[in-house]
């Protein structure tokens, strides 16, 4: 083609003129008023640290599982799994509901084995986005279908549950859970706000390893929120994140649920499989909530999927493969549990560990509370200044409201931590 000439060129490098102009500057201010997002305070932790060029730098912001080497895990089990599933999957939509293997085996680890509710078919109960997008679609169900309801949320928690539950444009309440100066759980505030709540309140509730605190009540604790509970017709909904993650048993982990199911509740639960299987990039989870008989299950069923349906339509079938797979094989199931036990005595280890390397350096507080706490995270106790005295110090980085946690610590770099934490804790 031949070259333009000058004068053609020339023209089309002239401003538009003024009539064609404004639609381009009314498409420029249309979204000028819109403000960047505040950062997420636990993401926000990891990209500091990735800009961190200490060598002695720590993450312990992070919620996901490390070694002992500090590397992601992912469990011989779910290799296996994604073995047999290669080149035999084709890329079909699953059903709005969801991998049904899938959501029978994750009832099973939640209502228990041979649960008279999976038999009975009480359970409505759908795949999820893992554990977050089974809270948002409670959340939206019950926007749908009770209006009037509030939820009420512990003090503190895992801040993504506010979001949840304000998006989905639920009035939100607080109820007392921790006690700041035993480090422990606020029991007696706990049970004085369940009493004072108006009767049929729904409350979240964490079914073990409680996330920021790692205070869990005790099954005694557990058995008399229960009874309060039924005296005053709350309903239960469970978020559980972190069964079998807890304790290296997932039926102990699920025990405050089960004493739920004994005392007649209906219940809701959220699961997911993020940490107790290394799956959180693959989002797998489910929904389940207890009806009064199978019409009713139905129903509800119907409902959360007509709430997926312009959310997401379909939820992703490759990591529920692999759940799906690990529970319908007796041999996988139980390298299972032997991994996700192996991974929860670490946790339990570091514990250990860290409270040992405080008390032989000669810090003057406790850290009973330490080995107390359960789960992946510790409550530390430090103030938001201790944490930013520690990051900006000693390259270690957490959240502001000291929580660690204890996937990132490990035997090699223990002695650090605690000398650290000891520098911005130890009396003036």
């Amino acid at each position: 083609m031949a070259a333009l000439s000058r004068s053609a060129s020339a023209a089309f490098r002239r401003p538009l003129p003024p009539s064609l102009q404004q639609p381009a500057r009314q498409m420029a201010s249309l979204f000028g008023h819109v403000e960047p997002a505040p950062k997420d305070p636990i993401l926000g932790v990891t990209e500091a640290f990735l800009a961190d060029t200490s060598p002695d730098k720590i993450n312990v912001g992070v919620g996901a599982y490390r070694d002992d080497n500090g590397k992601p895990l992912v469990l011989e089990c779910v290799r296996e799994a994604e073995r047999r599933i290669a080149g035999n999957l084709n890329m079909e939509y699953l059903p709005m509901g969801g991998s049904i293997k899938t959501i029978e085996e994750s009832l099973k680890l939640a209502y228990g084995e041979n649960s008279e509710f999976i038999k009975d078919k009480k359970i409505a109960a759908v795949q999820a986005l893992s554990g977050t997008g089974a809270c948002r679609l409670f959340a939206d169900f019950q926007k749908r279908f009770l209006p009037d309801s509030q939820i009420y949320i512990p003090t503190p928690t895992w801040a993504n549950h506010h979001n949840i539950w304000r998006d989905a444009q639920v009035p939100q309440n607080k109820f007392t859970y921790y006690h700041a100066e035993s480090r422990g759980l606020d029991f007696a505030g706990l049970m004085s706000d369940i009493k004072k709540a108006p009767n049929g309140s729904f409350f979240l509730l964490h079914a073990c390893a409680h996330n920021p605190t790692g205070v869990d009540p005790t099954e005694e604790q557990w058995r008399e929120i229960s009874q309060l509970f039924k005296e005053k017709k709350h309903f239960p909904f469970f978020d559980m994140a972190y069964q079998g993650f807890a304790s290296g048993d997932p039926e102990r982990d699920a025990k405050a649920i089960r004493i739920f199911l004994e005392d007649g509740h209906q219940i809701g639960c959220a699961q997911s499989y993020a940490k107790n299987m290394g799956l959180y990039g693959q989002r797998v989870g489910c929904l389940s909530i207890l009806c009064e008989d199978e019409k009713q299950a139905v129903a509800v069923k119907s409902q959360l999927q007509q709430i997926a349906r312009p959310m997401y339509s379909n939820p992703p079938v490759h990591g529920a493969l692999v759940v799906s797979i690990i529970l319908n094989d007796p041999d996988l199931k139980s390298l299972w549990l032997k991994e996700v036990k192996g991974m929860a005595d670490r946790i339990i280890g570091m514990r250990k560990a860290l409270k040992e390397n405080l008390e032989k350096i000669g810090s003057p507080l406790s850290w009973e509370h330490v080995t107390n706490q359960i789960g992946m995270f510790c409550y530390s106790g430090m103030t938001p200044e201790q944490v930013d005295r520690i990051t900006n110090e000693f390259h270690i980085y957490m959240t502001r409201n000291g929580r660690i946690s204890m996937a990132g610590v490990t035997s090699g770099n223990v002695a650090y931590l605690a000398n650290a934490i000891h520098e911005v804790t130890k009396p003036k």
